[in-house]
């Protein structure tokens, strides 16, 4: 009796050294950022989910909505054939049922154009454009005369918020999120010289400002902003560039923003070691890896490396890893459901490649 009631505890010992030992390996985050898919596909976004998600514990989702949703605050931004409210209560309650955090996103501030189109916020309201004297070429090149890469909205502009916000509430109502990704990345227009409001203002206070008018709205009703990290990191003085980080002086930003703001660290290319910078200036931070598995299971080893260099008190600053998906949603998880890997010179092949190494790593 007194040999079982010791393997007893010894095995009740052990199995708690080793849950305690899993707690520690495990990331509070193992995501997926994806672009929501077309709504007729839904079932098939669901059977992923349930299918490769869950079965690799991813527990959130960031689903890339911007105008692909049918708004009633603001009907003129919806694109044509874009998700009905009762479509997304089908996947909200699905990912509620495999315990996953659905969060939506759309892009603010920058990226309201994409080469030589722009997207609806400024086609319906032209007067929010931080550069109206940069027109749209017919056909888009980089480099180019004007440095357009995308067009900004101007963050001064006095009625620009209203149409924002209710942009928000009404996305994170219907997904019934306590979060929200506002994106902001790759924002090279800002404090333009040509604008009436922002011309000869600090590039670093205008998108601190903006991202703490996002947040401090969001805290409102005790959501939690993300955005992506890239315009708080000196592009010069780590030599990252002017694409994964910044050269107009946007990175000062990261000292005036409020520290409960979400840092999603992407980094496609090289493993950069930025979120660790992230966290020992207080923030949490999720390393984004895109199509490079090699990168992605460095960037996840890191993670933990990483955490031995803070104190035990702010190891959860490193929150875990979400991988961005840019080819379309329908696309990726169609690698999947079809089980094959069509192309290696395909993105969405090299994504679900990817995914597949980082989460069996």
């Amino acid at each position: 009796m007194k040999n079982l009631l010791l393997l007893g505890i010894l095995i009740f010992i052990g199995g708690n050294l080793f849950a305690e030992k899993l707690t520690d390996d495990r990331f509070p985050v193992r995501g997926i950022c994806i672009r929501i898919p077309n709504p007729n596909r839904l079932n098939d976004f669901i059977q992923f989910i349930e299918n490769e998600l869950v079965p690799r514990e991813v527990n959130t989702i960031v689903l890339r909505v911007d105008y692909d949703y049918q708004y009633l605050s603001h009907p003129e931004l919806s694109n044509r054939g874009g998700w009905t409210k009762e479509q997304v209560k089908i996947l909200v309650e699905s990912c509620r049922k495999s315990k996953i955090r659905l969060i939506p996103f759309f892009d603010l501030l920058g990226h309201q154009s994409w080469h030589n189109i722009t997207f609806n916020l400024l086609k319906v309201y032209p007067q929010f454009d931080e550069t109206p004297q940069v027109k749209m070429p017919s056909v888009y090149v980089w480099p180019n005369p004007d440095s357009l890469a995308d067009k900004s909205y101007c963050p001064l502009h006095p009625q620009v918020h209203a149409i924002v916000f209710d942009l928000i509430d009404e996305l994170c109502d219907v997904f019934e999120s306590d979060a929200f990704h506002a994106g902001m990345e790759e924002v090279l227009y800002i404090g333009d010289a040509g604008c009436p409001r922002c011309a000869g203002k600090d590039k670093s206070e205008l998108f601190a400002g903006e991202v703490n008018t996002i947040r401090d709205h969001l805290a409102l009703k005790n959501r939690q902003l993300w955005i992506w990290g890239d315009r708080l990191i000196d592009g010069k003085a780590t030599g990252i560039g002017m694409w994964e980080a910044s050269m107009n002086g946007t990175y000062r930003a990261v000292d005036l923003i409020n520290k409960d703001v979400i840092i999603c660290d992407w980094h496609y290319n090289k493993p950069e070691k930025t979120a660790l910078y992230f966290a020992k200036k207080g923030f949490k931070v999720i390393a984004c890896p895109w199509k490079n598995s090699d990168v992605a299971i460095e960037q996840t080893q890191n993670l933990n490396t990483f955490r031995k260099d803070l104190p035990e008190n702010r190891k959860d600053l490193l929150q875990g890893v979400m991988q961005a998906i840019w080819s379309a949603g329908d696309s990726f998880f169609d690698e999947f459901n079809n089980h094959k890997i069509s192309s290696k010179a395909d993105d969405a092949a090299q994504e679900a490649e990817c995914f597949q190494m980082m989460f069996k790593k």
